[in-house]
Order: C-alpha cells, then structure tokens, then sequence
C-alpha cells in the first residue's frame, strides 16, 4: 500500500467509531489505516468486528508520540498522514492527502472546531471557538503543524527520526524537520473537524497536559537557571495577555450573543491565570 493513515487512540471509542465511519464511506483502495490503541481500557472488539478492512494495533508505552511511531513502523507505505482519534475528516480527506502530498516535505491541513452538545456554549467551548488551533499561524509562523492533520512522507519521517514523548511532539518534531533542511507547507483544502471541549475541567485538563508539554520543550531549548526565568517571565506575562485577547472573544463573529462572549472571556482570564501560576511554579522547580 501507498498510503498510510496513522490514529492514535485512548479510551475514546465513540469519538474513535465516528472517525472510522467517514473514513470507511472514502476510497480506501491502497491506504491502509491504523488505529493504535495506547492499552485503553475500554474494548475495541465491537469496532474491530464493524470495520474489518481497518488494522487495529498495540502499543503499551503510553503516548500519543509513542503510538504514532508505532503506527509508522506497522506499515510500508511511502505516503503517512496522521490523524486523531476525535476527530472528524471531510468527506474528500483521503483523496486528498494523494493530492497534496508532494507540495512540500510536511503538509499541514486545516482544522475547523464544532461543538457537541446543543447551543448555547459553555466558556469552555466559546473559548475554544475563538483560540483553539489557530492552524495558519501554527504553518505559516511558527513552522510546524499539530498531528490531528499531517501528511509526510516515510523518507522524510526517517531522516527527521520519530516524534518523542512528554513534549509537544508535532512542535518539536517539525522543528527538528526544518533543522533538518525540510520544508512545510499549508494545505487549506485537507481539512478535519475537532471537537470542543465542553466544560472547564476538560480545557483544564488539557492546558494541564499541554503546559507540561511545552515547559519539557522550552527546558530542551533553554536549559538551565536561564531557561527557568525565561520560563518564569513568561509565565508572569500570562495575565496580561488575557487581556490583550479580551477584544478577541467579546467581538468575535463566531459567537453568538452577550452571555456567550463573557462566558468565553472569564474563561479565557480564568485559564490564563492558572497557566501563569502553573508555569512559575515549574520555573520554582515544582511539578505541576
């Protein structure tokens, strides 16, 4: 097979059922998808049963970058494209990734956001509306692409080496790929949908994860005592960008009405002041 889809998967399968259904309805002649299970604890036997022609596999290291090094080496195919287990691809995904695959060494597609339970939002979701994978300024600013839509090829993914786990694998990954020589390249047409979080416990949880990621990424970067008061300014700054992004939520078109848009911004000031205490506490050399 060509064409490799790569899906790492955790206790998810509902969200997991749904991406498996659009991706079974494309052309799947040639491509050969993967689901890697990270030991979830919920059995994957029913979608194993509905979904014949798709591979399920194991890895037991657990991480999102452990299971899509797993995934790469369980297939051949000189064309690999990763997407997430939550997410949703459009109807033309698979046949897209064909199409684009050649514009650059790293191909990065868009990522819309929907929200999963009925109107209106809660400041989690109306947050996550506005901020959430700002993909454009990810590809075309800062170089790199998250891996709920990513396309490269094997030679490349060999020459770069695999995603490491505990930092923010697909910003390091990319980074190490340009480093490496390698080019990254939009591609607004290979689109996928991820779903909000929808209470303040989930976006915790995630910035939680994700304010580790990227505190283990920016030690690798700047280690030592300098690095941590790098670490620590920045953290400080925090509060103040929840300012400076206040204009963002209370005007932005995507919301609908007054009380979703304060409901998004005390969200946004809510979160930015925990990732504040968050960060300096790690730059104290406490674990968060």
């Amino acid at each position: 097979m060509n064409q490799a889809v790569i899906i790492p998967h955790y206790n998810d399968t509902a969200r997991l059922r749904r991406c498996l259904s659009v991706l079974s309805k494309g052309d799947t002649n040639g491509i050969d998808i993967v689901v890697v299970d990270n030991g979830s604890s919920e059995s994957l036997s029913q979608l194993q049963h509905d979904f014949p022609s798709i591979r399920f596999v194991e890895e037991s290291g657990k991480g999102a970058a452990l299971a899509r090094n797993r995934g790469v080496k369980e297939t051949q195919a000189e064309i690999i494209a990763f997407l997430d287990a939550d997410c949703v691809p459009a109807s033309d995904w698979l046949a897209t990734i064909s199409a684009v695959a050649e514009r650059s060494d790293i191909v990065g597609g868009a990522i819309d956001v929907f929200d999963e339970t009925p109107s209106p939002r809660s400041g989690a979701q109306a947050f996550e509306t506005v901020f959430a994978f700002n993909y454009r300024n990810y590809i075309e600013k800062k170089g790199f692409s998250v891996t709920a839509n990513l396309v490269t090829s094997r030679e490349v993914f060999e020459r770069v080496g695999p995603f490491i786990n505990g930092v923010s694998e697909d910003e390091e990954w990319c980074r190490r790929a340009r480093s490496k020589g390698c080019m990254i390249a939009l591609a607004e047409e290979l689109r996928v949908a991820h779903p909000t979080r929808s209470d303040w416990p989930a976006l915790e949880k995630k910035w939680r994860r994700l304010t580790r990621e990227m505190f283990a990424l920016h030690s690798d970067t700047y280690p030592g005592p300098i690095g941590r008061l790098r670490w620590f300014v920045r953290g400080a700054a925090m509060p103040f960008s929840a300012v400076a992004h206040l204009p963002k939520v209370l005007f932005s078109p995507k919301l609908n009405g007054a009380s979703e848009r304060l409901r998004g911004a005390a969200t946004l000031v809510r979160l930015r002041l925990r990732r504040a205490w968050w960060m300096m506490l790690q730059a104290a050399g406490r674990e968060t």
